[in-house]
């Protein structure tokens, strides 16, 4: 029997679908029956389940605006993935207790199993006993499909230009195009910085500019894109400028060597290049980037988006655009192109009313009116879009937070299976560029990926879910080296780190609290060891993911043996992996990716 779940599902109705499944399961049901445990205790865990479902979409959504509701979820949460961990064990000792007899063996260990659940059940009592809960509304309609649905959609290639059509930019990409072409006595290099908050499409607009056949009028020898972020440092960021204008990677050590690379491939050589999405606020690391690009010929430009006016001017820019808010009519276009899709004529005109309210509440902000566009495109009647125009979230302090209102509610209506996915990602850092295979393993290895079609594999169901994700806007295609590859927006990058809570943790970027026994994921992002105080806290941890070299003061033997509920453990940077990592005497099976 199905989870009962309203339209878009909470965030836990994936991990609720799987425990019922698991409770309902001849391995778990065989193992109590074999080892005459009191089956009575996994029916009251269903009831419990049962009674956690009802209310947990309604807490979902009041979560946004009510600091206790997101603490009594996290702790729900908490308790779930302790369940799943568990139900994983009885799983794992029937099936060896299976293959011990099988080859006449008895080393099987006898777990506690009975005394393990009698607590799983005090805990989920004594959330359901909370005073909050009875203000939660309890649904006990019939589950939508949507919950379980595998989207058929296919997501078409496109270019390096996410948008073939972008509102509201002409005046500034004729401004930008009469920069690049101007011819003026001064050497000085040219630098304009375009400034706006988050959302505002800087680099799409950059992007546009970068990709337009206009641009070629200014005849630059030589023309590069790189994306800095937050992580400023000289060296990193000159080896990827040298590495956007030769088409290759530079693996030097060597700030000196190269700068004299750069120098001398720009030596007299007129050249485009851009930097997006600028942090950095040290004048020094500025400077130190910006010497060996003085070389570049006259009329070379600088085009740099950044949030930040003081960025902007510490770079020197020549001129700084500070990118506004849409308009009106540009609003609804950028809307209308992602909302409306096959509505008949009389239908879209009552569509259109509701519409144009949802419009002003995204402020003119273009990735809001994209995904909330997105959003809607999916739902065919008035009343689901009467249900976004009044919902709650729109009401979120933007003030008191980085989640954007609007991005908020576009994650809200996913499904559920949808969203563990998405909340995953909260262990990239920020512009980190992930391929499609890579991720669809990690989810694959997380046993997020299930299907009521047989004849589909996970691979193919992870593609479902990565193409739905892709036409929802959560990512963005681009190409990158002449390869393909998906990024997120840093502000979807931040709501997935709100929704994940604890349970995600991005060593070196997250704060100096630490991890927590709550965090089950975890992704070495710097250096800093003072960040591993509390790795072992995390005895529930699945995920260990490295985005740098490996500077752990813990050794890989001992980080293994400290964490037996691992799923993924992923070493790209990592040069000695311990030839003892195959031999590993585990108590649950585990998949390294």
């Amino acid at each position: 029997m199905p989870v009962l779940e309203t339209l878009g599902g909470a965030l836990f109705g994936a991990v609720l679908q799987m425990l019922f499944d698991k409770l309902d399961s001849h391995q778990v049901l065989g193992f109590f029956r074999g080892r005459n445990l009191d089956e009575k205790l996994l029916k009251k865990l269903k009831r419990k389940l049962m009674d956690i479902n009802a209310v947990i979409d309604d807490a979902e959504q009041k979560q946004f605006t009510n600091s206790l509701v997101k603490e009594w979820l996290d702790e729900v949460r908490d308790v779930l993935y302790d369940a799943e961990d568990l139900l994983e064990q009885i799983d794992y000792e029937f099936s060896k207790t299976k293959l011990e007899a099988e080859f006449q063996t008895s080393s099987s260990k006898v777990y506690s199993f009975e005394s393990k659940i009698i607590a799983l059940l005090d805990d989920l009592e004594s959330l359901l006993n909370q005073k909050i809960v009875k203000d939660f509304k309890i649904y006990s309609g019939v589950r939508s499909e949507l919950g379980n649905k595998v989207s058929d959609k296919k997501v078409e290639s496109t270019s390096l230009v996410a948008e073939e059509v972008i509102y509201g930019r002409n005046e500034e990409k004729e401004m930008i195009f009469t920069w690049l072409r101007s011819d003026t006595n001064d050497n000085k290099q040219s630098i304009l910085s375009i400034v706006g908050m988050g959302g505002m499409g800087k680099t799409t607009l950059a992007q546009h500019v970068y990709n337009d056949p206009k641009t070629e009028e200014a005849k630059f020898d030589e023309k590069a894109w790189v994306c800095v972020s937050d992580a400023f440092d000289a060296l990193r960021v000159s080896k990827a400028i040298i590495g956007a204008f030769t088409n290759s990677r530079d693996d030097s050590g060597d700030l000196e060597m190269i700068h004299g690379k750069l120098k001398k491939r720009l030596s007299g050589r007129k050249f485009l290049l851009v930097l997006d999405d600028v942090w950095n606020e040290d004048r020094n690391q500025w400077k130190a980037l910006q010497t060996p690009l003085t070389f570049g010929a006259k009329g070379s430009r600088i085009l740099v988006t950044t949030r930040s006016h003081k960025v902007a001017s510490i770079m020197q820019s020549t001129y700084i655009h500070q990118l506004k808010q849409l308009d009106e009519d540009h609003s609804w276009q950028t809307f209308a192109k992602h909302a409306f899709h096959d509505q008949d004529s009389e239908l879209k005109s009552e569509l259109k009313e509701i519409g144009m309210k949802i419009v002003k509440k995204c402020q003119g902000l273009p990735l809001a009116l994209e995904t909330i566009g997105c959003l809607l495109q999916s739902k065919s009647s008035v009343s689901e879009w009467e249900g976004v125009l009044t919902s709650e979230i729109w009401d979120l302090p933007i003030e008191d937070s980085k989640i954007v209102p609007t991005l908020l509610l576009s994650y809200y209506h996913l499904p559920s299976h949808l969203k563990r996915c998405f909340a995953y990602c909260a262990l990239f850092p920020k512009d980190h560029r992930f391929d499609k295979e890579s991720l669809i393993l990690l989810w694959m290895a997380q046993n997020f990926l299930h299907c009521s079609q047989q004849s589909k594999s996970p691979e193919e169901v992870g593609e479902d879910y990565f193409n739905d994700l892709v036409s929802s806007s959560f990512f963005k295609q681009i190409t990158w080296d002449k390869e393909i590859y998906f990024v997120m927006h840093d502000l979807l990058n931040d709501l997935a780190k709100y929704v994940s809570g604890e349970i995600c943790y991005r060593l070196g970027v997250d704060g100096e609290k630490g991890v927590s026994r709550k965090t089950r994921h975890i992704s070495y992002v710097s250096g800093l060891s003072q960040y591993y105080t509390n790795l072992c806290d995390a005895k529930g941890l699945r995920t260990f993911i490295t985005f740098r070299g490996w500077q752990c003061p813990m050794s890989i033997e001992e980080l293994i043996s400290n964490f037996k509920f691992l799923r993924v453990l992923s070493w790209r940077w990592c040069i000695n992996v311990p030839d003892t990592i195959g031999d590993l005497d585990r108590d649950i099976p585990t998949t390294f990716s």
